[in-house]
């Protein structure tokens, strides 16, 4: 399989998984700040022009972050668990960061998506501390159950949550409120795949 991934985007959470499944991968690294998720060659692969891409020994390429962990927690069964209420309430954080939380983060520099005025992309920009102190409340109050988002059951939830919290101090976030997601970067901290994430230089 091949990852087509970028430095502290959506698409470490991908690579997370994949190291905490053990599943093997080549890393294919996107250089954003030349466009190259916007050349033709790469949209020929995701016509999204967005990271993570999956692409599959068979040929069949996945995208979107939900449905590539997914995927893996199928080869991975540790990965999601078994009761169906519990995988669901994985899957509702996994959602919220999708259709939320994430969305919140990209208005600091994604304005051109929704607008098309300077002032108008300043304004969503200016707006991103405190949506994103908003999603981090909602996070700390009703996402993890400690240490992890289910309690001691590591998920593919926890990959996404741990990329997407990444973003918080710098979207001006004060974290000292926040002892959960505190405890929860420091528990994800010490696994191995993060170690491996700073070592492949998807990770500051």
């Amino acid at each position: 399989m091949k990852l087509f991934a970028a430095p502290g985007t959506i698409s470490v959470a991908v690579a997370i998984a994949l190291e905490e499944a053990g599943v093997g991968y080549d890393l294919h690294m996107l250089d954003f700040a030349s466009g190259a998720q916007r050349d033709a060659a790469y949209r020929a692969i995701n016509p999204k022009g967005r990271v993570p891409a999956l692409a599959l020994d068979s040929g069949t390429v996945l995208t979107e972050t939900g449905a590539i962990l997914d995927f893996i927690a199928a080869h991975d069964p540790r990965l999601m668990p078994a009761d169906p209420v519990h995988a669901a309430q994985a899957r509702a954080v996994m959602y919220y960061l999708a259709s939320t939380m994430h969305v919140n983060h990209a208005h600091k520099m994604r304005g051109h998506r929704w607008a098309d005025t300077e002032a108008a992309h300043a304004d969503m920009a200016a707006k991103v501390p405190q949506t994103m102190t908003d999603s981090a409340t909602y996070v700390e109050e009703n996402c993890i159950a400690g240490p992890y988002v289910l309690g001691a059951h590591f998920s593919i939830a926890d990959c996404y949550l741990y990329l997407v919290c990444t973003w918080l101090p710098g979207d001006g976030v004060d974290m000292a409120p926040f002892p959960r997601i505190r405890a929860f970067m420091d528990a994800m901290e010490a696994r191995h795949s993060i170690e491996v994430m700073r070592t492949k230089g998807l990770l500051a």
